[in-house]
């Protein structure tokens, strides 16, 4: 080694050297032959760190419409948004007793990214031509964005099962076993063909892929749901009450108006509305106020759940 050599390795440089050997060394692992694999391995590239490729093949549409890329992409990123706010439930419980500390981060996080959800909806609304919307949608049948198995995955992260139980059903099944519950879960009657109350194909096929994983983690997330968190170490403190009511509000009220705007702006039309690609009733399962769905209610006052969604409706 000349003097230059030896001059750049510095007692920082040995001491990391050191370190490695350890950490290998603990597994039984040879430190020489991974610094060997170091010396003939590529530099990262952010197309590969990101698998930019692969992301950007995965838009197939079924039409020629140019929009119906902007539908599917569209899509793509909500559920991707999903995937961090189930990231941030995961973390918190999974943690034996997450302190207040880390429990209001995660929680700012997931409302950060309800928020975003809430305002993206004007690429939908604002962002594709009508015309083109009504004939690409044809192509879709049955599938519905009903069949996102995340957005439901997260309501049961959230809270109870009973609170997302039907709200007619809610006392009388308030003592049954899971599954029975499951069977009044309230987006399930959106899915459900009014005049003979038959499950639609779109509910029919969502059921029969997630039906187990939904179950599986309903029982796994019964004591550690964001609620029974919040009642175990939390209750009565005004930072993390705040924020659970803001993640009421975007998830339950504000994120199924966005949704309902939409759906208004593409299917409303007289003398009677265009039909959801599911055959969901979308005027009945979307709007907050017929649903109530909440998933804190002890946050809320008797006459805040009575007029759930009202005055965003008559805002909006």
């Amino acid at each position: 080694m000349n003097s230059m050599e030896a001059s750049s390795v510095t007692p920082q440089l040995l001491e990391q050297v050191k370190k490695l050997q350890e950490k290998y060394a603990a597994m039984g692992q040879d430190l020489s032959s991974y610094l060997d694999g170091l010396l003939y391995s590529d530099y990262l590239t952010y197309w590969d760190y990101i698998h930019l490729d692969t992301l950007l093949s995965l838009q197939n549409p079924k039409t020629s419409f140019p929009d119906e890329k902007i539908f599917i992409i569209y899509h793509q990123i909500t559920e991707l948004y999903f995937r961090l706010i189930l990231h941030e439930l995961e973390q918190v419980t999974a943690a034996p007793h997450p302190d207040i500390k880390f429990f209001t981060a995660r929680l700012d996080r997931m409302i950060r990214y309800f928020a975003h959800l809430e305002n993206s909806f004007d690429i939908m609304v604002q962002g594709m031509e009508k015309d083109q919307f009504l004939k690409f949608r044809m192509s879709l049948l049955p599938s519905s964005g009903f069949q996102s198995a995340q957005y439901r995955l997260i309501e049961f992260m959230c809270t109870d099962v009973v609170n997302l139980v039907n709200e007619k059903d809610r006392p009388a099944v308030g003592n049954q076993p899971v599954e029975a519950m499951m069977d009044k879960l309230y987006w399930r009657s959106g899915a459900t063909e009014l005049a003979t109350g038959k499950k639609t194909l779109t509910l029919q096929q969502f059921e029969a892929k997630y039906i187990d994983t939904f179950s599986a983690t309903i029982h796994q997330h019964q004591h550690d749901n964001l609620y029974q968190l919040y009642k175990k170490y939390y209750e009565g403190q005004a930072e993390v009450k705040q924020r659970l009511r803001q993640m009421d509000t975007l998830s339950n009220v504000l994120w199924p108006l966005a949704h309902m705007k939409s759906a208004s702006h593409y299917l409303e039309k007289d003398p009677e509305d265009i039909k959801a690609t599911g055959g969901t009733n979308w005027q009945k399962y979307l709007p907050p106020r017929f649903q109530r769905i909440i998933f804190f209610p002890e946050l809320w006052t008797e006459e805040e759940k009575r007029d759930w969604g009202k005055a965003a409706f008559l805002r909006g």
